[in-house]
């Protein structure tokens, strides 16, 4: 199964950091149901570019959660891993305080269901997907490893497909749809 836009997500079931304590909570696709769901992968922990994604997505989850949607970070590592990075100092490369989950595919199953898994690295490729309440992939964005994604215009596009409307190049929230 690959995902698609304009069709339904494949489904999931990850561990996720919500208790990072405990490592005991697990995300269902399911459970954001009647919500936009915004699930982005990146290759691993403990590296340069994935997180300056995963702070960027923190420093406007606010924004987000305004316009009724989640924000789910995958990766292949662990969620021992994933909380590790989280209470790592500063100076060892740690990511500080979330307030979203990164969840484990450790499996490397709902990479390979997404169409985002480099198999013969075991690593995702930095895929982004915007799941409508509903379920069904709007948008998604697959890039190579090194560069990465801009929250920005993420939350512009979030935005746009939640007008209804038709959106011409560049629109930006509050300007009149086609």
């Amino acid at each position: 199964m690959s995902a698609k836009v304009g069709q339904k997500a494949p489904d999931f079931t990850m561990s996720t950091t919500e208790d990072i304590e405990t490592l005991e909570h697990v995300v269902k696709l399911e459970d954001y149901e009647g919500k936009w769901l915004v699930l982005f992968f990146y290759p691993l922990d403990f590296t340069f570019v994935c997180p300056t994604e995963i702070k960027g997505f923190n420093s406007k989850l606010s924004q987000f959660k305004k316009i009724g949607a989640e924000i789910l970070g995958v990766s292949t590592d662990s969620v021992y891993s994933h909380r590790a990075w989280i209470r790592a100092s500063k100076e060892e490369g740690g990511l500080g305080d979330l307030n979203y989950p990164l969840a484990s595919d450790i499996t490397k199953q709902v990479s390979r269901d997404y169409g985002v898994l480099i198999e013969e690295k075991g690593v995702s490729l930095r895929g982004l997907f915007i799941i409508d309440p509903e379920g069904v992939i709007r948008y998604q964005i697959v890039s190579d490893l090194n560069v990465g994604r801009s929250v920005d215009e993420i939350l512009r596009v979030l935005k746009a497909f939640q007008t209804g409307g038709l959106c011409p190049i560049d629109w930006q929230p509050g300007e009149k749809t086609l």
